[in-house]
């Protein structure tokens, strides 16, 4: 994964093929060549690439690995309080509580609309088929991290037992 510095030092870079494109524009409208609008438009561009690499270069992007967490898919969020993560049905409850915690982080972002609400509320559903051609979702468990902390200590799990005990046994 790229850091902060790789995105600066490919800014720098970048900055250097925009003065060059931008150069190359004016001596194409001074000589009018044919060409020259082109130029206009491949010099704007390289302007907007270089500020994007820039604005990457500011904001870290980080990404923290929970241990034991397992590959969910995000099924639902509204962008504000509630979202929805579906894993498979082979999963463990201590990998259950991983890859809510997993998830807790992923999904935090200042920019969420709390709408009076403190908690983001994160469940864990999977599809379970009791019978040939019936699907049902089974609510696994859920996560309430802060909407306002990454470093959220006072991170709420649950796990709904009685719904694990619903889930296919390899064995059975």
């Amino acid at each position: 994964m790229l850091t902060t510095a790789d995105f600066l030092n490919i800014t720098k870079w970048s900055g250097i093929l925009t003065l060059l494109c931008a150069a190359i524009t004016v001596l194409a409208l001074i000589l009018k060549w044919g060409v020259r609008f082109r130029f206009v438009g491949i010099t704007g561009f390289m302007c907007v690439l270089t500020g994007g690499l820039f604005a990457l270069s500011l904001a870290p992007l980080t990404h923290t690995p929970v241990p034991g967490a397992v590959r969910y898919s995000l099924t639902y969020d509204t962008g504000g309080t509630q979202a929805v993560i579906a894993v498979k049905p082979d999963i463990t409850e201590t990998q259950l509580e991983a890859t809510l915690r997993q998830a807790a982080n992923n999904l935090f972002s200042y920019g969420r609309l709390g709408q009076n609400q403190t908690q983001l509320n994160i469940r864990a559903r999977t599809i379970i088929h009791p019978t040939e051609g019936v699907s049902e979702p089974l609510l696994l468990g859920e996560a309430k991290p802060s909407l306002s902390s990454r470093e959220d200590d006072q991170l709420s799990i649950k796990i709904y037992h009685d719904n694990f005990a619903k889930l296919p046994h390899p064995n059975a």
